[in-house]
């Protein structure tokens, strides 16, 4: 067995998401277990090179994780021969100019979703990366979450039979800022620097339904603004002009109805701060981010509507929990393994750069219907 290195480029990675998953949760933890398990038995290490605008900061990075190499220029990042892949987690509106750069520059890309703002570069970074034969991904963890993991095994089982519908409750309450600090950045609410969550989640639920559920054919889509006044990072008061709450419909293959609720302006009385209930003839599932319940065809219980009486009826206690079946691992760190092999040993890799243009589209069709008040078809990309 012999160890292979391979550098990796990664900017964004001061921010929550970048570090916490990316950086610290999935390259370091995966450095920490001796690299990722090839084919023929060779471990393959990442070895990074932190990039960023600000050299105090990626220095104080460095420094806090053991990181050996950083910088503040790009291009001689990009420069850097010893660094195959480049890896964006930064802002929406950067990334298709960056990974553009990369793929110039001959690396192979990988990044946060959403790839872009606009469908127009998504499918241009897309169709650049394919021409120019770089192995290329995006982040679609919610795929590898423990709980859509086993919702994912029941379909497989044909658990459901004919599946007929799909709910999904995702959101929380994200302080304005005034009373408490905001758990997420003041630009996710401002509509000039690419905040929204319509671009935000609809990305992720346009992978969620076509691997899950069924693929998306139609999607009608509500919008809202329902708080127009936060605080920002310095405690300074801001207009909150971006959506922060989704009311989504999606038509999928098969006849399937799906409707997913996002807020950033709800409070949780839920098993999980998103859920997802998919309902068939032969039984009934609901996953969170790890636990999954089910409930059988025969184990269904017959309520009878009495609004007289009050309920007698425990539902919660009629459903029964799917079993782990391994430790769960974390589902950005799975990804990147996957990552890593496919491009170590061309291993096999679903999740390229026209997967993340999907949800761009389907995010642009869900503004475009809140504006229109209508429903839209999702038409087929070319690659």
């Amino acid at each position: 067995m012999a160890e292979r290195q391979i550098g990796i480029v990664m900017h964004g990675v001061t921010g929550r998401m970048g570090m916490n998953q990316h950086l610290i949760r999935s390259i370091l933890a995966i450095c920490k277990q001796g690299g990722v398990a090839l084919s023929n038995g060779d471990r393959l290490m990442p070895k990074p090179l932190i990039v960023g605008r600000n050299p105090d900061k990626m220095e104080r990075l460095a420094k806090a994780h053991g990181i050996a190499r950083w910088t503040s220029d790009l291009d001689e990042a990009l420069a850097d021969a010893s660094c195959p892949i480049f890896f964006d987690a930064g802002t929406t509106q950067m990334r298709a100019e960056l990974l553009t750069r990369a793929i110039k520059a001959g690396k192979h890309v990988y990044c946060e979703k959403p790839i872009s703002d606009n469908l127009q570069d998504a499918l241009a970074v897309a169709r650049l990366a394919n021409s120019e034969g770089v192995k290329h991904g995006v982040v679609q963890d919610k795929l590898f979450l423990p709980g859509l993991l086993k919702m994912k095994r029941l379909i497989d089982a044909g658990f459901f039979g004919r599946l007929l519908s799909v709910r999904g409750e995702f959101g929380y309450w994200v302080f304005e800022g005034d009373l408490e600090p905001a758990q997420r950045p003041s630009w996710n609410y401002k509509s000039a620097e690419g905040g929204g969550i319509i671009l935000d989640m609809l990305c992720h639920w346009r992978y969620v339904l076509d691997n899950l559920f069924g693929g998306v054919k139609a999607v009608s889509c509500m919008g809202a603004t329902h708080i127009a006044e936060r605080w920002d990072e310095a405690g300074r008061r801001y207009d909150a002009d971006a959506d922060d709450a989704a009311y989504a419909s999606f038509e999928l293959e098969g006849g399937v109805i799906a409707q997913i609720n996002s807020s950033w302006c709800v409070r949780v009385r839920r098993d999980d701060l998103v859920t997802f209930q998919a309902d068939g003839v032969k039984g009934s599932a609901v996953a969170g981010l790890t636990r999954c319940w089910t409930q059988d065809r025969v184990n269904t219980p017959k309520p009878v509507w009495n609004p007289d009486e009050p309920q007698t009826l425990d539902f919660n206690s009629t459903w029964a929990e799917v079993p782990d079946r391994s430790p769960a691992e974390n589902g950005f760190k799975l990804q990147w393994e996957m990552f890593l092999r496919h491009v170590a040993e061309d291993a096999p890799w679903q999740y390229g750069l026209m997967e993340g243009a999907k949800g761009v589209q389907l995010a642009e069709l869900g503004l475009k219907s809140w504006r229109e008040r209508k429903w839209f078809d999702v038409p087929a990309l070319e690659a």
